[in-house]
C-alpha cells in the first residue's frame, strides 16, 4: 500500500486516522502540523549532517518516529522524503521495511514526499534515493524491530533470543504471541537512532531480492487517476497562464475587460507582466487564455546568441575556473599523442505530460500538490514568495507524467500558488500547454570538452588532459528568484546565482575523472555562471556529455593502440569490481567474435563507467546497422551488465537500466533544442523529435551482477553515458567515420557519410 490514491479531504488526527484502517494518501489534507524532521539541504542528494554517524538519510533525520509508527492495530507506516518518479522506489522501499520487519510489502503503508508527514530528505536526484533513504529506512526499521522485541521479551517474560516475527506478530518459542500493535504499546518510537545497530543477515533475505510487481504501474496503465494531472477536488477551478514570447519580454499595458466577461471566466490575474485567466471549465480556461494572448502585446527582451555557433559562445563567456584532477607521476615516454573535440547541445526534458500543479488556499494555508522532486525546498521557496510563513505551507507530492530532473514542475507550483492567492477558498489547477512546456522548462546545458592523450610504446597511456566547459547543472529552487513565474511581477524576485556542484558529485564535472589508471591526469571545469539560455538538472546531469566523451575517446586510444577496445579497457583498470562487469557484458554480448565480423555497415561498440565514480558500475555492448542513404541508425540489440551492490527489486533495477538506454538512444541519435534570435524554436514534437517505438532496440538485455550485504548504489542514472558512447564507438566501427558533435542524428550521419 502506498500514498497514491485520491481522497477526499479529511479533518481527522493522525492516529485516529490510522486506527481508523484507512490509507494515508498523497491527496488527503490534513491538519497543518510541523514537519517530523528538518535538515539543510543543499544540492540534490547532500546535505549537511545533524548525526554523522548514522547510516544514510538518518544522518539528517535521526528520530525513529519520522521514519516508522505503528498504531495499536498493528498498521505499519513507513515514511520517505523522497518522491516516486517512475523509478520504483515505493515498491523498493516497501520490501525494504517489510524485509526487516518480517511481513509482506502489502502491509506497509508507504507515505511518501509530504511537508507535513515526511523526512526533509531535500530532493529525489542523483539515484541517491536507495542509497540515502532506503538506507535509513532498513536501518530504522530494524531498530524499531529490536525495539517491539524487547517490549514483548518484557511483556512475555522471556529472553530476546527466544522470540521471532512473522507476519505481524512476535513469536515466542512456546507459541505464545503478540501482536506488533500490542507490543508497540510499551514503546516510545520518538527516540534517536543508535548507530551500529544490525539489520538483518542477508542470507535470510526474503523479500529483498526478490522481483515484486511495482505498486505504482497498474493505474499507469489502467487510466486510474496516478498523475498530479488527473487531480480532482472539490469546487476545483481551471487556470492558464500567458506567457511572453522569448526571455526579458516585458507586457505593455493591455485592456482585459471582454476577456473578464467570457462565458466562464472567474477571475483574470496580473501583476506585471504576469498575465493568467482562472475559469469554472478547462476548455474556458483555454479559450480565455488564446484571447488573452491575442490582446497581450510584448517588448522584446535581449538576444539570444548563434545556435550554430553557441559552444563557441559558450567558451569565450567569463569562467570561475575549477581543477578537478592535477596529479603526476612516472610514466614511460610518449610514443603517439591525439586530440578530440566533443560537444553536446542544450537538451529538453520533453515530458510526455505538461507540467501540472494545484494549489489551494483555505483559511489561511496554503496547500500545493506538485511534482516536484524537492517538496521542502519548494516550501520554503513558496514561502518566500507568497510572503507567508513556512508552516502555512503544505507542499504534496503527487506523481506527474513524465519528470526526471529540473523540467517545470516547479514553476508552475508557483503559478497554481499566485493564482490560488486570487482566488482564495478554491482549488485551482494549473496545466501549462505543450509550447509552454517546451519553451520555459529549465534545459539540459550545452557542454563541450577537449581532450588529448597520449600512448607509449606499449599502448599504455601515459597522460590525460580533459577540460570542459558547461554551465550550472542545478537551479533547482534555493529561494524565489529560481521560479520563472517570478521574473514576471511587477516586484520581481531576482534568482540565487548559479552555483557548481563540488566533486565528488559533481555537476558538469561529473564522471570528468577517468576510472582508468592514468599516470599524468589534468582535468579542468570552466564553469560559465552567464547562462543565455535557461538551464538547469537533467538526468545524468554532466555525466552524460562526459562519459560520452572519455569512453569514445578510449575507443579512439585502443584503435591507436592497435588493441581489441575491451581489452584496453580492462588493461587500464584496477578495480575487480569493474574488470566483473565489463567482462559479464562482453560475454553476454559475444565479444569479441563479433567485433570483427566486418559485415558492412554493421557495428559493434562498447563503453562503461561507474557513475560518479561513486554509484553502480554499468557496461555495455551494442550492435548497429546503419543505412548510408538516410543515416537512420537500427539498434539491432543491446547487452549490458550492472553492479548496483544490493539489489532489492531485480525488475525495478532492469526497468531503470532499460529506461536509462533508451532516454540516451533518444538523447544521442535525435534530440536537440534549437532557438533563434529571440525565440526557443522546438516548440513541439515536430521540432523536437525524440526516439519512436521503430527506433527502440531489438533487443535489450540486463545482466545483473548482485552483491548482498554490500551497499545500495545508485541505479537511475548509471546507463545514460555508456549507451551514448557505445552508439557513437558503433557507428564509428560501422562506417569508419567518428562523430564527436551529438546529437548523431540522421541528417548529419547522412550528410557526413555521402562525402
Amino acid at each position: 500500500m502506498s500514498n497514491d490514491t485520491p481522497a477526499a479531504p479529511d479533518s481527522v488526527s493522525r492516529r485516529r486516522f490510522l486506527a481508523a484502517g484507512s490509507v494515508m494518501v498523497g491527496f488527503t489534507l490534513l491538519p497543518a502540523a510541523r514537519a517530523l524532521a528538518q535538515t539543510t539541504t543543499t544540492e540534490a542528494g547532500t546535505f549537511t549532517a545533524s548525526a554523522p554517524s548514522l547510516p544514510g538519510s538518518l544522518k539528517t533525520a535521526p528520530m525513529l518516529d519520522a521514519w516508522v509508527k505503528i498504531d495499536e492495530t498493528g498498521r505499519i507506516s513507513v515514511f520517505t522524503g523522497k518522491a516516486e518518479l517512475g523509478t520504483g522506489i515505493r515498491t523498493a522501499f516497501m520490501q525494504i521495511a517489510a524485509e526487516q520487519f518480517g511481513v509482506m510489502p502489502e502491509h506497509i503503508t508507504l507515505v511518501t514526499a509530504d511537508t507535513n508527514s515526511t523526512p526533509d530528505e531535500g530532493y529525489t536526484a542523483g539515484s541517491h534515493s536507495t542509497a540515502d533513504s532506503g538506507t535509513a529506512i532498513a536501518n530504522a526499521t530494524a531498530q524499531v524491530r529490536a525495539l517491539l522485541l524487547e517490549a514483548a521479551a518484557a511483556r512475555l517474560n522471556v529472553d530476546v533470543a527466544a522470540l521471532t516475527t512473522h507476519n505481524g506478530e512476535i513469536v515466542a518459542t512456546d507459541g505464545r504471541r503478540l501482536t506488533f500493535g500490542e507490543a508497540v504499546s510499551g514503546v516510545n518510537l520518538h527516540r534517536n537512532a543508535q548507530p551500529g545497530v544490525p539489520t538483518k543477515d542477508p542470507s535470510t533475505y526474503k523479500v529483498i531480492g526478490q522481483s515484486f510487481h511495482r505498486v505504482d504501474i497498474p493505474g499507469k496503465v489502467t487510466g486510474a487517476p496516478r498523475y498530479v494531472q488527473d487531480m480532482k477536488l472539490p469546487g476545483m477551478v481551471h487556470a492558464r497562464v500567458v506567457r511572453p514570447p522569448s526571455y526579458g519580454a516585458t507586457l505593455k499595458p493591455v485592456d482585459v475587460t471582454s476577456v473578464r466577461s467570457m462565458p466562464g471566466v472567474i477571475a483574470v490575474v496580473q501583476d506585471g507582466s504576469y498575465l493568467a485567466v482562472v475559469a469554472d471549465d478547462e476548455w474556458r480556461a483555454i479559450t480565455a487564455m488564446r484571447a488573452l494572448t491575442e490582446l497581450a502585446q510584448w517588448q522584446s527582451g535581449p538576444p539570444l546568441p548563434a545556435q550554430a555557433t553557441i559552444h563557441e559562445t559558450l567558451e569565450k563567456l567569463p569562467a570561475q575556473e575549477i581543477s578537478v584532477a592535477n596529479t603526476q607521476g612516472a610514466a614511460p615516454p610518449a610514443a603517439q599523442t591525439l586530440h578530440a573535440r566533443f560537444t553536446k547541445p542544450y537538451l529538453t526534458h520533453g515530458s510526455i505530460g505538461p507540467s501540472c500543479a494545484v494549489a489551494w488556499l483555505n483559511d489561511g494555508q496554503m496547500t500545493v500538490w506538485t511534482h516536484t522532486q524537492g517538496v521542502f525546498p519548494m516550501r520554503k521557496g513558496l514561502a518566500e514568495m507568497l510572503s507567508m510563513p513556512p508552516e502555512r505551507v503544505r507542499c504534496i507530492h503527487v506523481e506527474g507524467s513524465g519528470c526526471y530532473g529540473h523540467n517545470g514542475a516547479d514553476d508552475v507550483a508557483a503559478d497554481a500558488a499566485l493564482i490560488a492567492r486570487a482566488v482564495p477558498g478554491k482549488p485551482v489547477r494549473v496545466q501549462w500547454m505543450r509550447e509552454q512546456e517546451h519553451t520555459w522548462e529549465p534545459f539540459g546545458p550545452a557542454m563541450s570538452s577537449n581532450i588529448s592523450a597520449s600512448l607509449d610504446a606499449n599502448g599504455q597511456i601515459v597522460d590525460w588532459k580533459y577540460e570542459l566547459w558547461s554551465n550550472t547543472h542545478n537551479n533547482r529552487i534555493e529561494n524565489a528568484g529560481r521560479f520563472m513565474p517570478t521574473w514576471s511581477l511587477s516586484k520581481p524576485f531576482t534568482p540565487a546565482p548559479p552555483k557548481p556542484i563540488p566533486m565528488p558529485e559533481g555537476g558538469g564535472d561529473r564522471n570528468s575523472i577517468p576510472l582508468y589508471r592514468v599516470p599524468n591526469l589534468y582535468v579542468q571545469h570552466h564553469f560559465l555562471p552567464d547562462m543565455p539560455i535557461r538551464v538547469s538538472a537533467m538526468r545524468s546531469l554532466g555525466a552524460y556529455h562526459n562519459i560520452f566523451s572519455i569512453e569514445s575517446f578510449i575507443d579512439e586510444l585502443a584503435l591507436a593502440a592497435h588493441t581489441d577496445p575491451v581489452a584496453f579497457r580492462l588493461k587500464h583498470l584496477d578495480d575487480p569490481r569493474a574488470h566483473a562487469v565489463i567482462e559479464r557484458a562482453a560475454q553476454r554480448f559475444g565479444w569479441p567474435h563479433l567485433a570483427h565480423s566486418g559485415a558492412p555497415s554493421r557495428g559493434v561498440g562498447f563503453a562503461f563507467a561507474k557513475y560518479k565514480n561513486l554509484m553502480a558500475y554499468c557496461a555495455l555492448a551494442i550492435e548497429i546497422s546503419i543505412e548510408r542513404e538516410t543515416g537512420y541508425v537500427t539498434i539491432e540489440r543491446v547487452a549490458s551488465a550492472l553492479d548496483c551492490g544490493q539489489i532489492v527489486n531485480p525488475d525495478g533495477v532492469r526497468n531503470q537500466i532499460e529506461g536509462g538506454i533508451l532516454q540516451s538512444a533518444s538523447w544521442t541519435l535525435f534530440e536537440a533544442t534549437t532557438f533563434n534570435e529571440h525565440n526557443i524554436t522546438s516548440f513541439d514534437w515536430s521540432a523536437y523529435p525524440i526516439l519512436r517505438f521503430s527506433s527502440v532496440p531489438k533487443v535489450l538485455d540486463v545482466d545483473l551482477i548482485d552483491r548482498p550485504g554490500t551497499p545500495f548504489l545508485g541505479v537511475g542514472e548509471a546507463s545514460q553515458g555508456p549507451m551514448s558512447a557505445a552508439l557513437a564507438n558503433a557507428i564509428a566501427n560501422a562506417t569508419g567515420k567518428r562523430f564527436r558533435d551529438l546529437p548523431l542524428s540522421p541528417e548529419k550521419l547522412r550528410a557526413a557519410l555521402r562525402v
